[in-house]
């Protein structure tokens, strides 16, 4: 779930404003001008959002994004899971290009968006409860001591830390299932086993039982946590920077910017272990022999053994091509979804 987590993690912008603004005060002795008080004082409404919208503008700012990178997103998964019945001759001929026009030559161009349904079913309650249970962590850790909102710049990356994590954990837990399901609607090619996504959910039950929903959970939660975990950090970081160094610039670019370098950060980071997930999540599926025996780090030694150190970043540069545009559309999204529902004009 690592792009999900990534993706998931755009609640930081709900204090931009006043987390630049914090971090001048704590950072410089030079008074602000007056211009740039007044930029932060609209963000700082903000806050006062409610529930309700919270969770709408969340969710909708994540389906928007999935369904504009879902080629780029199939094309990933398709690259994660060549490695499970396929030979290392074969997979040293793949390139983005090739494989896409396979899809597109055998499946159609509506191929693409194969799964992107229960993308979205899955990413409207995900991102929903990324983005709220962030902010909620966030305000518990800020409670606790050492950690409070004026503790400096190692508490605030700290907490922006814990809180991502927290958050990640949480909403991967409770929306598992429909993860598991649409990886394997989008590792199907010619041969599609899984009809739709009830018929998956009744499939998987029924050939491997309750359990089966939740293959490769180990592996999500592990990794879930250090990717919304990084990527939040390096998100609030790099804003509150920014808008320090360059006040008056526009909060929808520097949200769309900082959203792409944390994406790229948090892909580095956590690409094997979401790897192992994916392959995990495909394990028995459409009545296909194991090909793991041993568990997350059984799987992560098969690979290296038979693949490499490079088979663990199997289809990284899709992942990247991915996550530039999806985490920037994400974080550009639901700034100007907060601002809409709050009253506000986006500051151009």
């Amino acid at each position: 779930m690592q792009t999900e987590a990534r993706v998931g993690m755009a609640a930081a912008t709900m204090d931009g404003g006043g987390a630049a603004a914090a971090a001048a005060r704590r950072y410089t002795t030079q008074p602000q001008p007056q211009p740039q008080k007044q930029q932060a004082q609209p963000q700082l409404q903000h806050h006062q959002l409610g529930t309700v919208p919270h969770l709408l503008a969340g969710g909708v700012a994540g389906a928007v994004s999935k369904t504009c990178t879902a080629p780029l997103a199939r094309l990933t998964i398709l690259f994660q899971v060549q490695g499970m019945h396929s030979d290392v001759a074969t997979m040293r001929n793949t390139s983005i290009w090739r494989e896409a026009s396979r899809v597109v030559c055998e499946e159609g161009f509506r191929a693409f968006w194969k799964g992107n349904l229960v993308t979205i079913a899955h990413r409207l309650p995900y991102s929903s409860i990324s983005f709220y249970a962030y902010e909620r962590y966030k305000n518990l850790l800020h409670m606790l001591p050492g950690l409070e909102k004026n503790g400096g710049f190692g508490a605030d990356v700290g907490v922006r830390l814990l809180g991502g994590g927290l958050s990640g954990i949480t909403a991967a837990s409770m929306t598992y299932p429909l993860d598991l399901v649409r990886t394997r609607l989008a590792a199907q090619t010619n041969t599609a086993y899984y009809r739709g996504i009830s018929h998956a959910l009744y499939a998987i039950c029924r050939d491997e039982g309750v359990r089966g929903l939740y293959k490769g959970l180990g592996a999500t939660l592990l990794g879930v946590g250090p990717s919304i975990a990084v990527s939040f950090s390096v998100y609030e970081t790099l804003r509150s920077h920014w808008q320090i160094e360059r006040p008056y610039d526009s909060p929808v670019l520097i949200s769309l910017a900082c959203g792409s370098l944390s994406g790229i950060a948090s892909s580095t980071f956590t690409f094997p272990l979401d790897l192992v997930r994916r392959r995990m999540q495909l394990e028995g599926a459409a009545g296909r022999a194991r090909v793991y025996q041993t568990g997350l780090f059984g799987t992560f030694g098969h690979i290296v053994r038979t693949e490499g150190f490079r088979g663990l970043y199997r289809g990284i540069l899709p992942e990247y091509c991915k996550v530039v545009p999806g985490v920037g559309i994400v974080f550009m999204t639901y700034e100007m979804l907060k601002a809409i529902l709050t009253g506000l004009e986006p500051d151009d």
